[in-house]
């Protein structure tokens, strides 16, 4: 119980440090709007050029609130490899590793303080955006469906991103990493383009990665929700959660025994 109330104390801290600088943390959730008045006009035009109110099972009005759920994960994300990274480069790493308390879970608490306040703060952004432009939100099971699938989301970028971190240990520089990791999400999680609107060989590939189910589960769920998708997205995440937490914990265990700390 003391170890759970330790990490919930820097969950908190981190929480509390975020609402510091209100002004830099609304400026930030503002780039949200812009971009759903682009995807507007994008989509827009699509359907127009489709002749038809539907694709794929997709209305304009699902495809803006998809959207608008997938710049939220996405905008929400907090640049955990590149904090470790920078760690690693100064040498402050070896100050956080003797530090009395799990490495892993510490990163976790102190990401996921970063992550709520964004979360909330571009969801109301963006939502009345699209408010404005597409028409209301989705009926309200489709919010509870998307926040339940939204924390297995959050687990497993963290899982992917540490790992990411984890790899300053050996190669120091880690933006190329980044870099694959964010296109790999982007087209393959359905962050611009929605899978529905992929050719069904594709969608295949994309549902058998974690990817999918950290973009478009959680969005797919916000607009069109039901038992059975989220029953699905809330197994898969299980899943790769199990997988990359796996991965993460040994990848640990061995980077420490080859790190190399420069300076301090």
């Amino acid at each position: 119980m003391n170890t759970l109330r330790k990490y919930w104390a820097i969950f908190q801290i981190t929480l509390i440090n975020s609402l510091a600088y209100p002004g830099e943390l609304v400026g930030r959730s503002l780039m949200i709007v812009p971009f759903m008045w682009i995807f507007y006009q994008l989509w827009k035009v699509t359907f127009a050029a489709a002749g038809t109110d539907t694709i794929n099972g997709m209305t304009l009005h699902g495809t803006m609130w998809y959207l608008m759920m997938a710049e939220t994960i996405e905008l929400s994300r907090p640049q955990l490899a590149r904090t470790i990274s920078e760690n690693v480069k100064d040498g402050s790493i070896a100050y956080i590793l003797n530090k009395p308390y799990n490495f892993l879970l510490y990163q976790f608490s102190n990401s996921m303080g970063e992550t709520v306040f964004r979360a909330v703060m571009n969801a109301v952004f963006g939502g009345l955006m699209v408010w404005w432009l597409a028409g209301a939100p989705p009926a309200p099971l489709g919010w509870g469906f998307a926040i339940l699938a939204l924390f297995g989301t959050w687990i497993m970028n963290f899982c992917i991103a540490c790992l990411i971190g984890l790899s300053a240990f050996l190669v120091e520089e880690v933006s190329p990493f980044m870099w694959i990791y964010q296109k790999l999400v982007f087209i393959l999680g359905g962050f611009l383009i929605p899978l529905d609107f992929y050719p069904n060989w594709l969608q295949a590939i994309a549902k058998s990665l974690p990817f999918a189910y950290m973009i478009y589960g959680p969005s797919k769920l916000f607009v069109a929700p039901s038992v059975e998708l989220l029953v699905n997205v809330l197994s898969m995440q299980a899943v790769w959660i199990l997988v990359l937490g796996a991965i993460l914990t040994l990848s640990y265990r061995r980077g420490v025994a080859y790190l190399t700390v420069n300076g301090g």
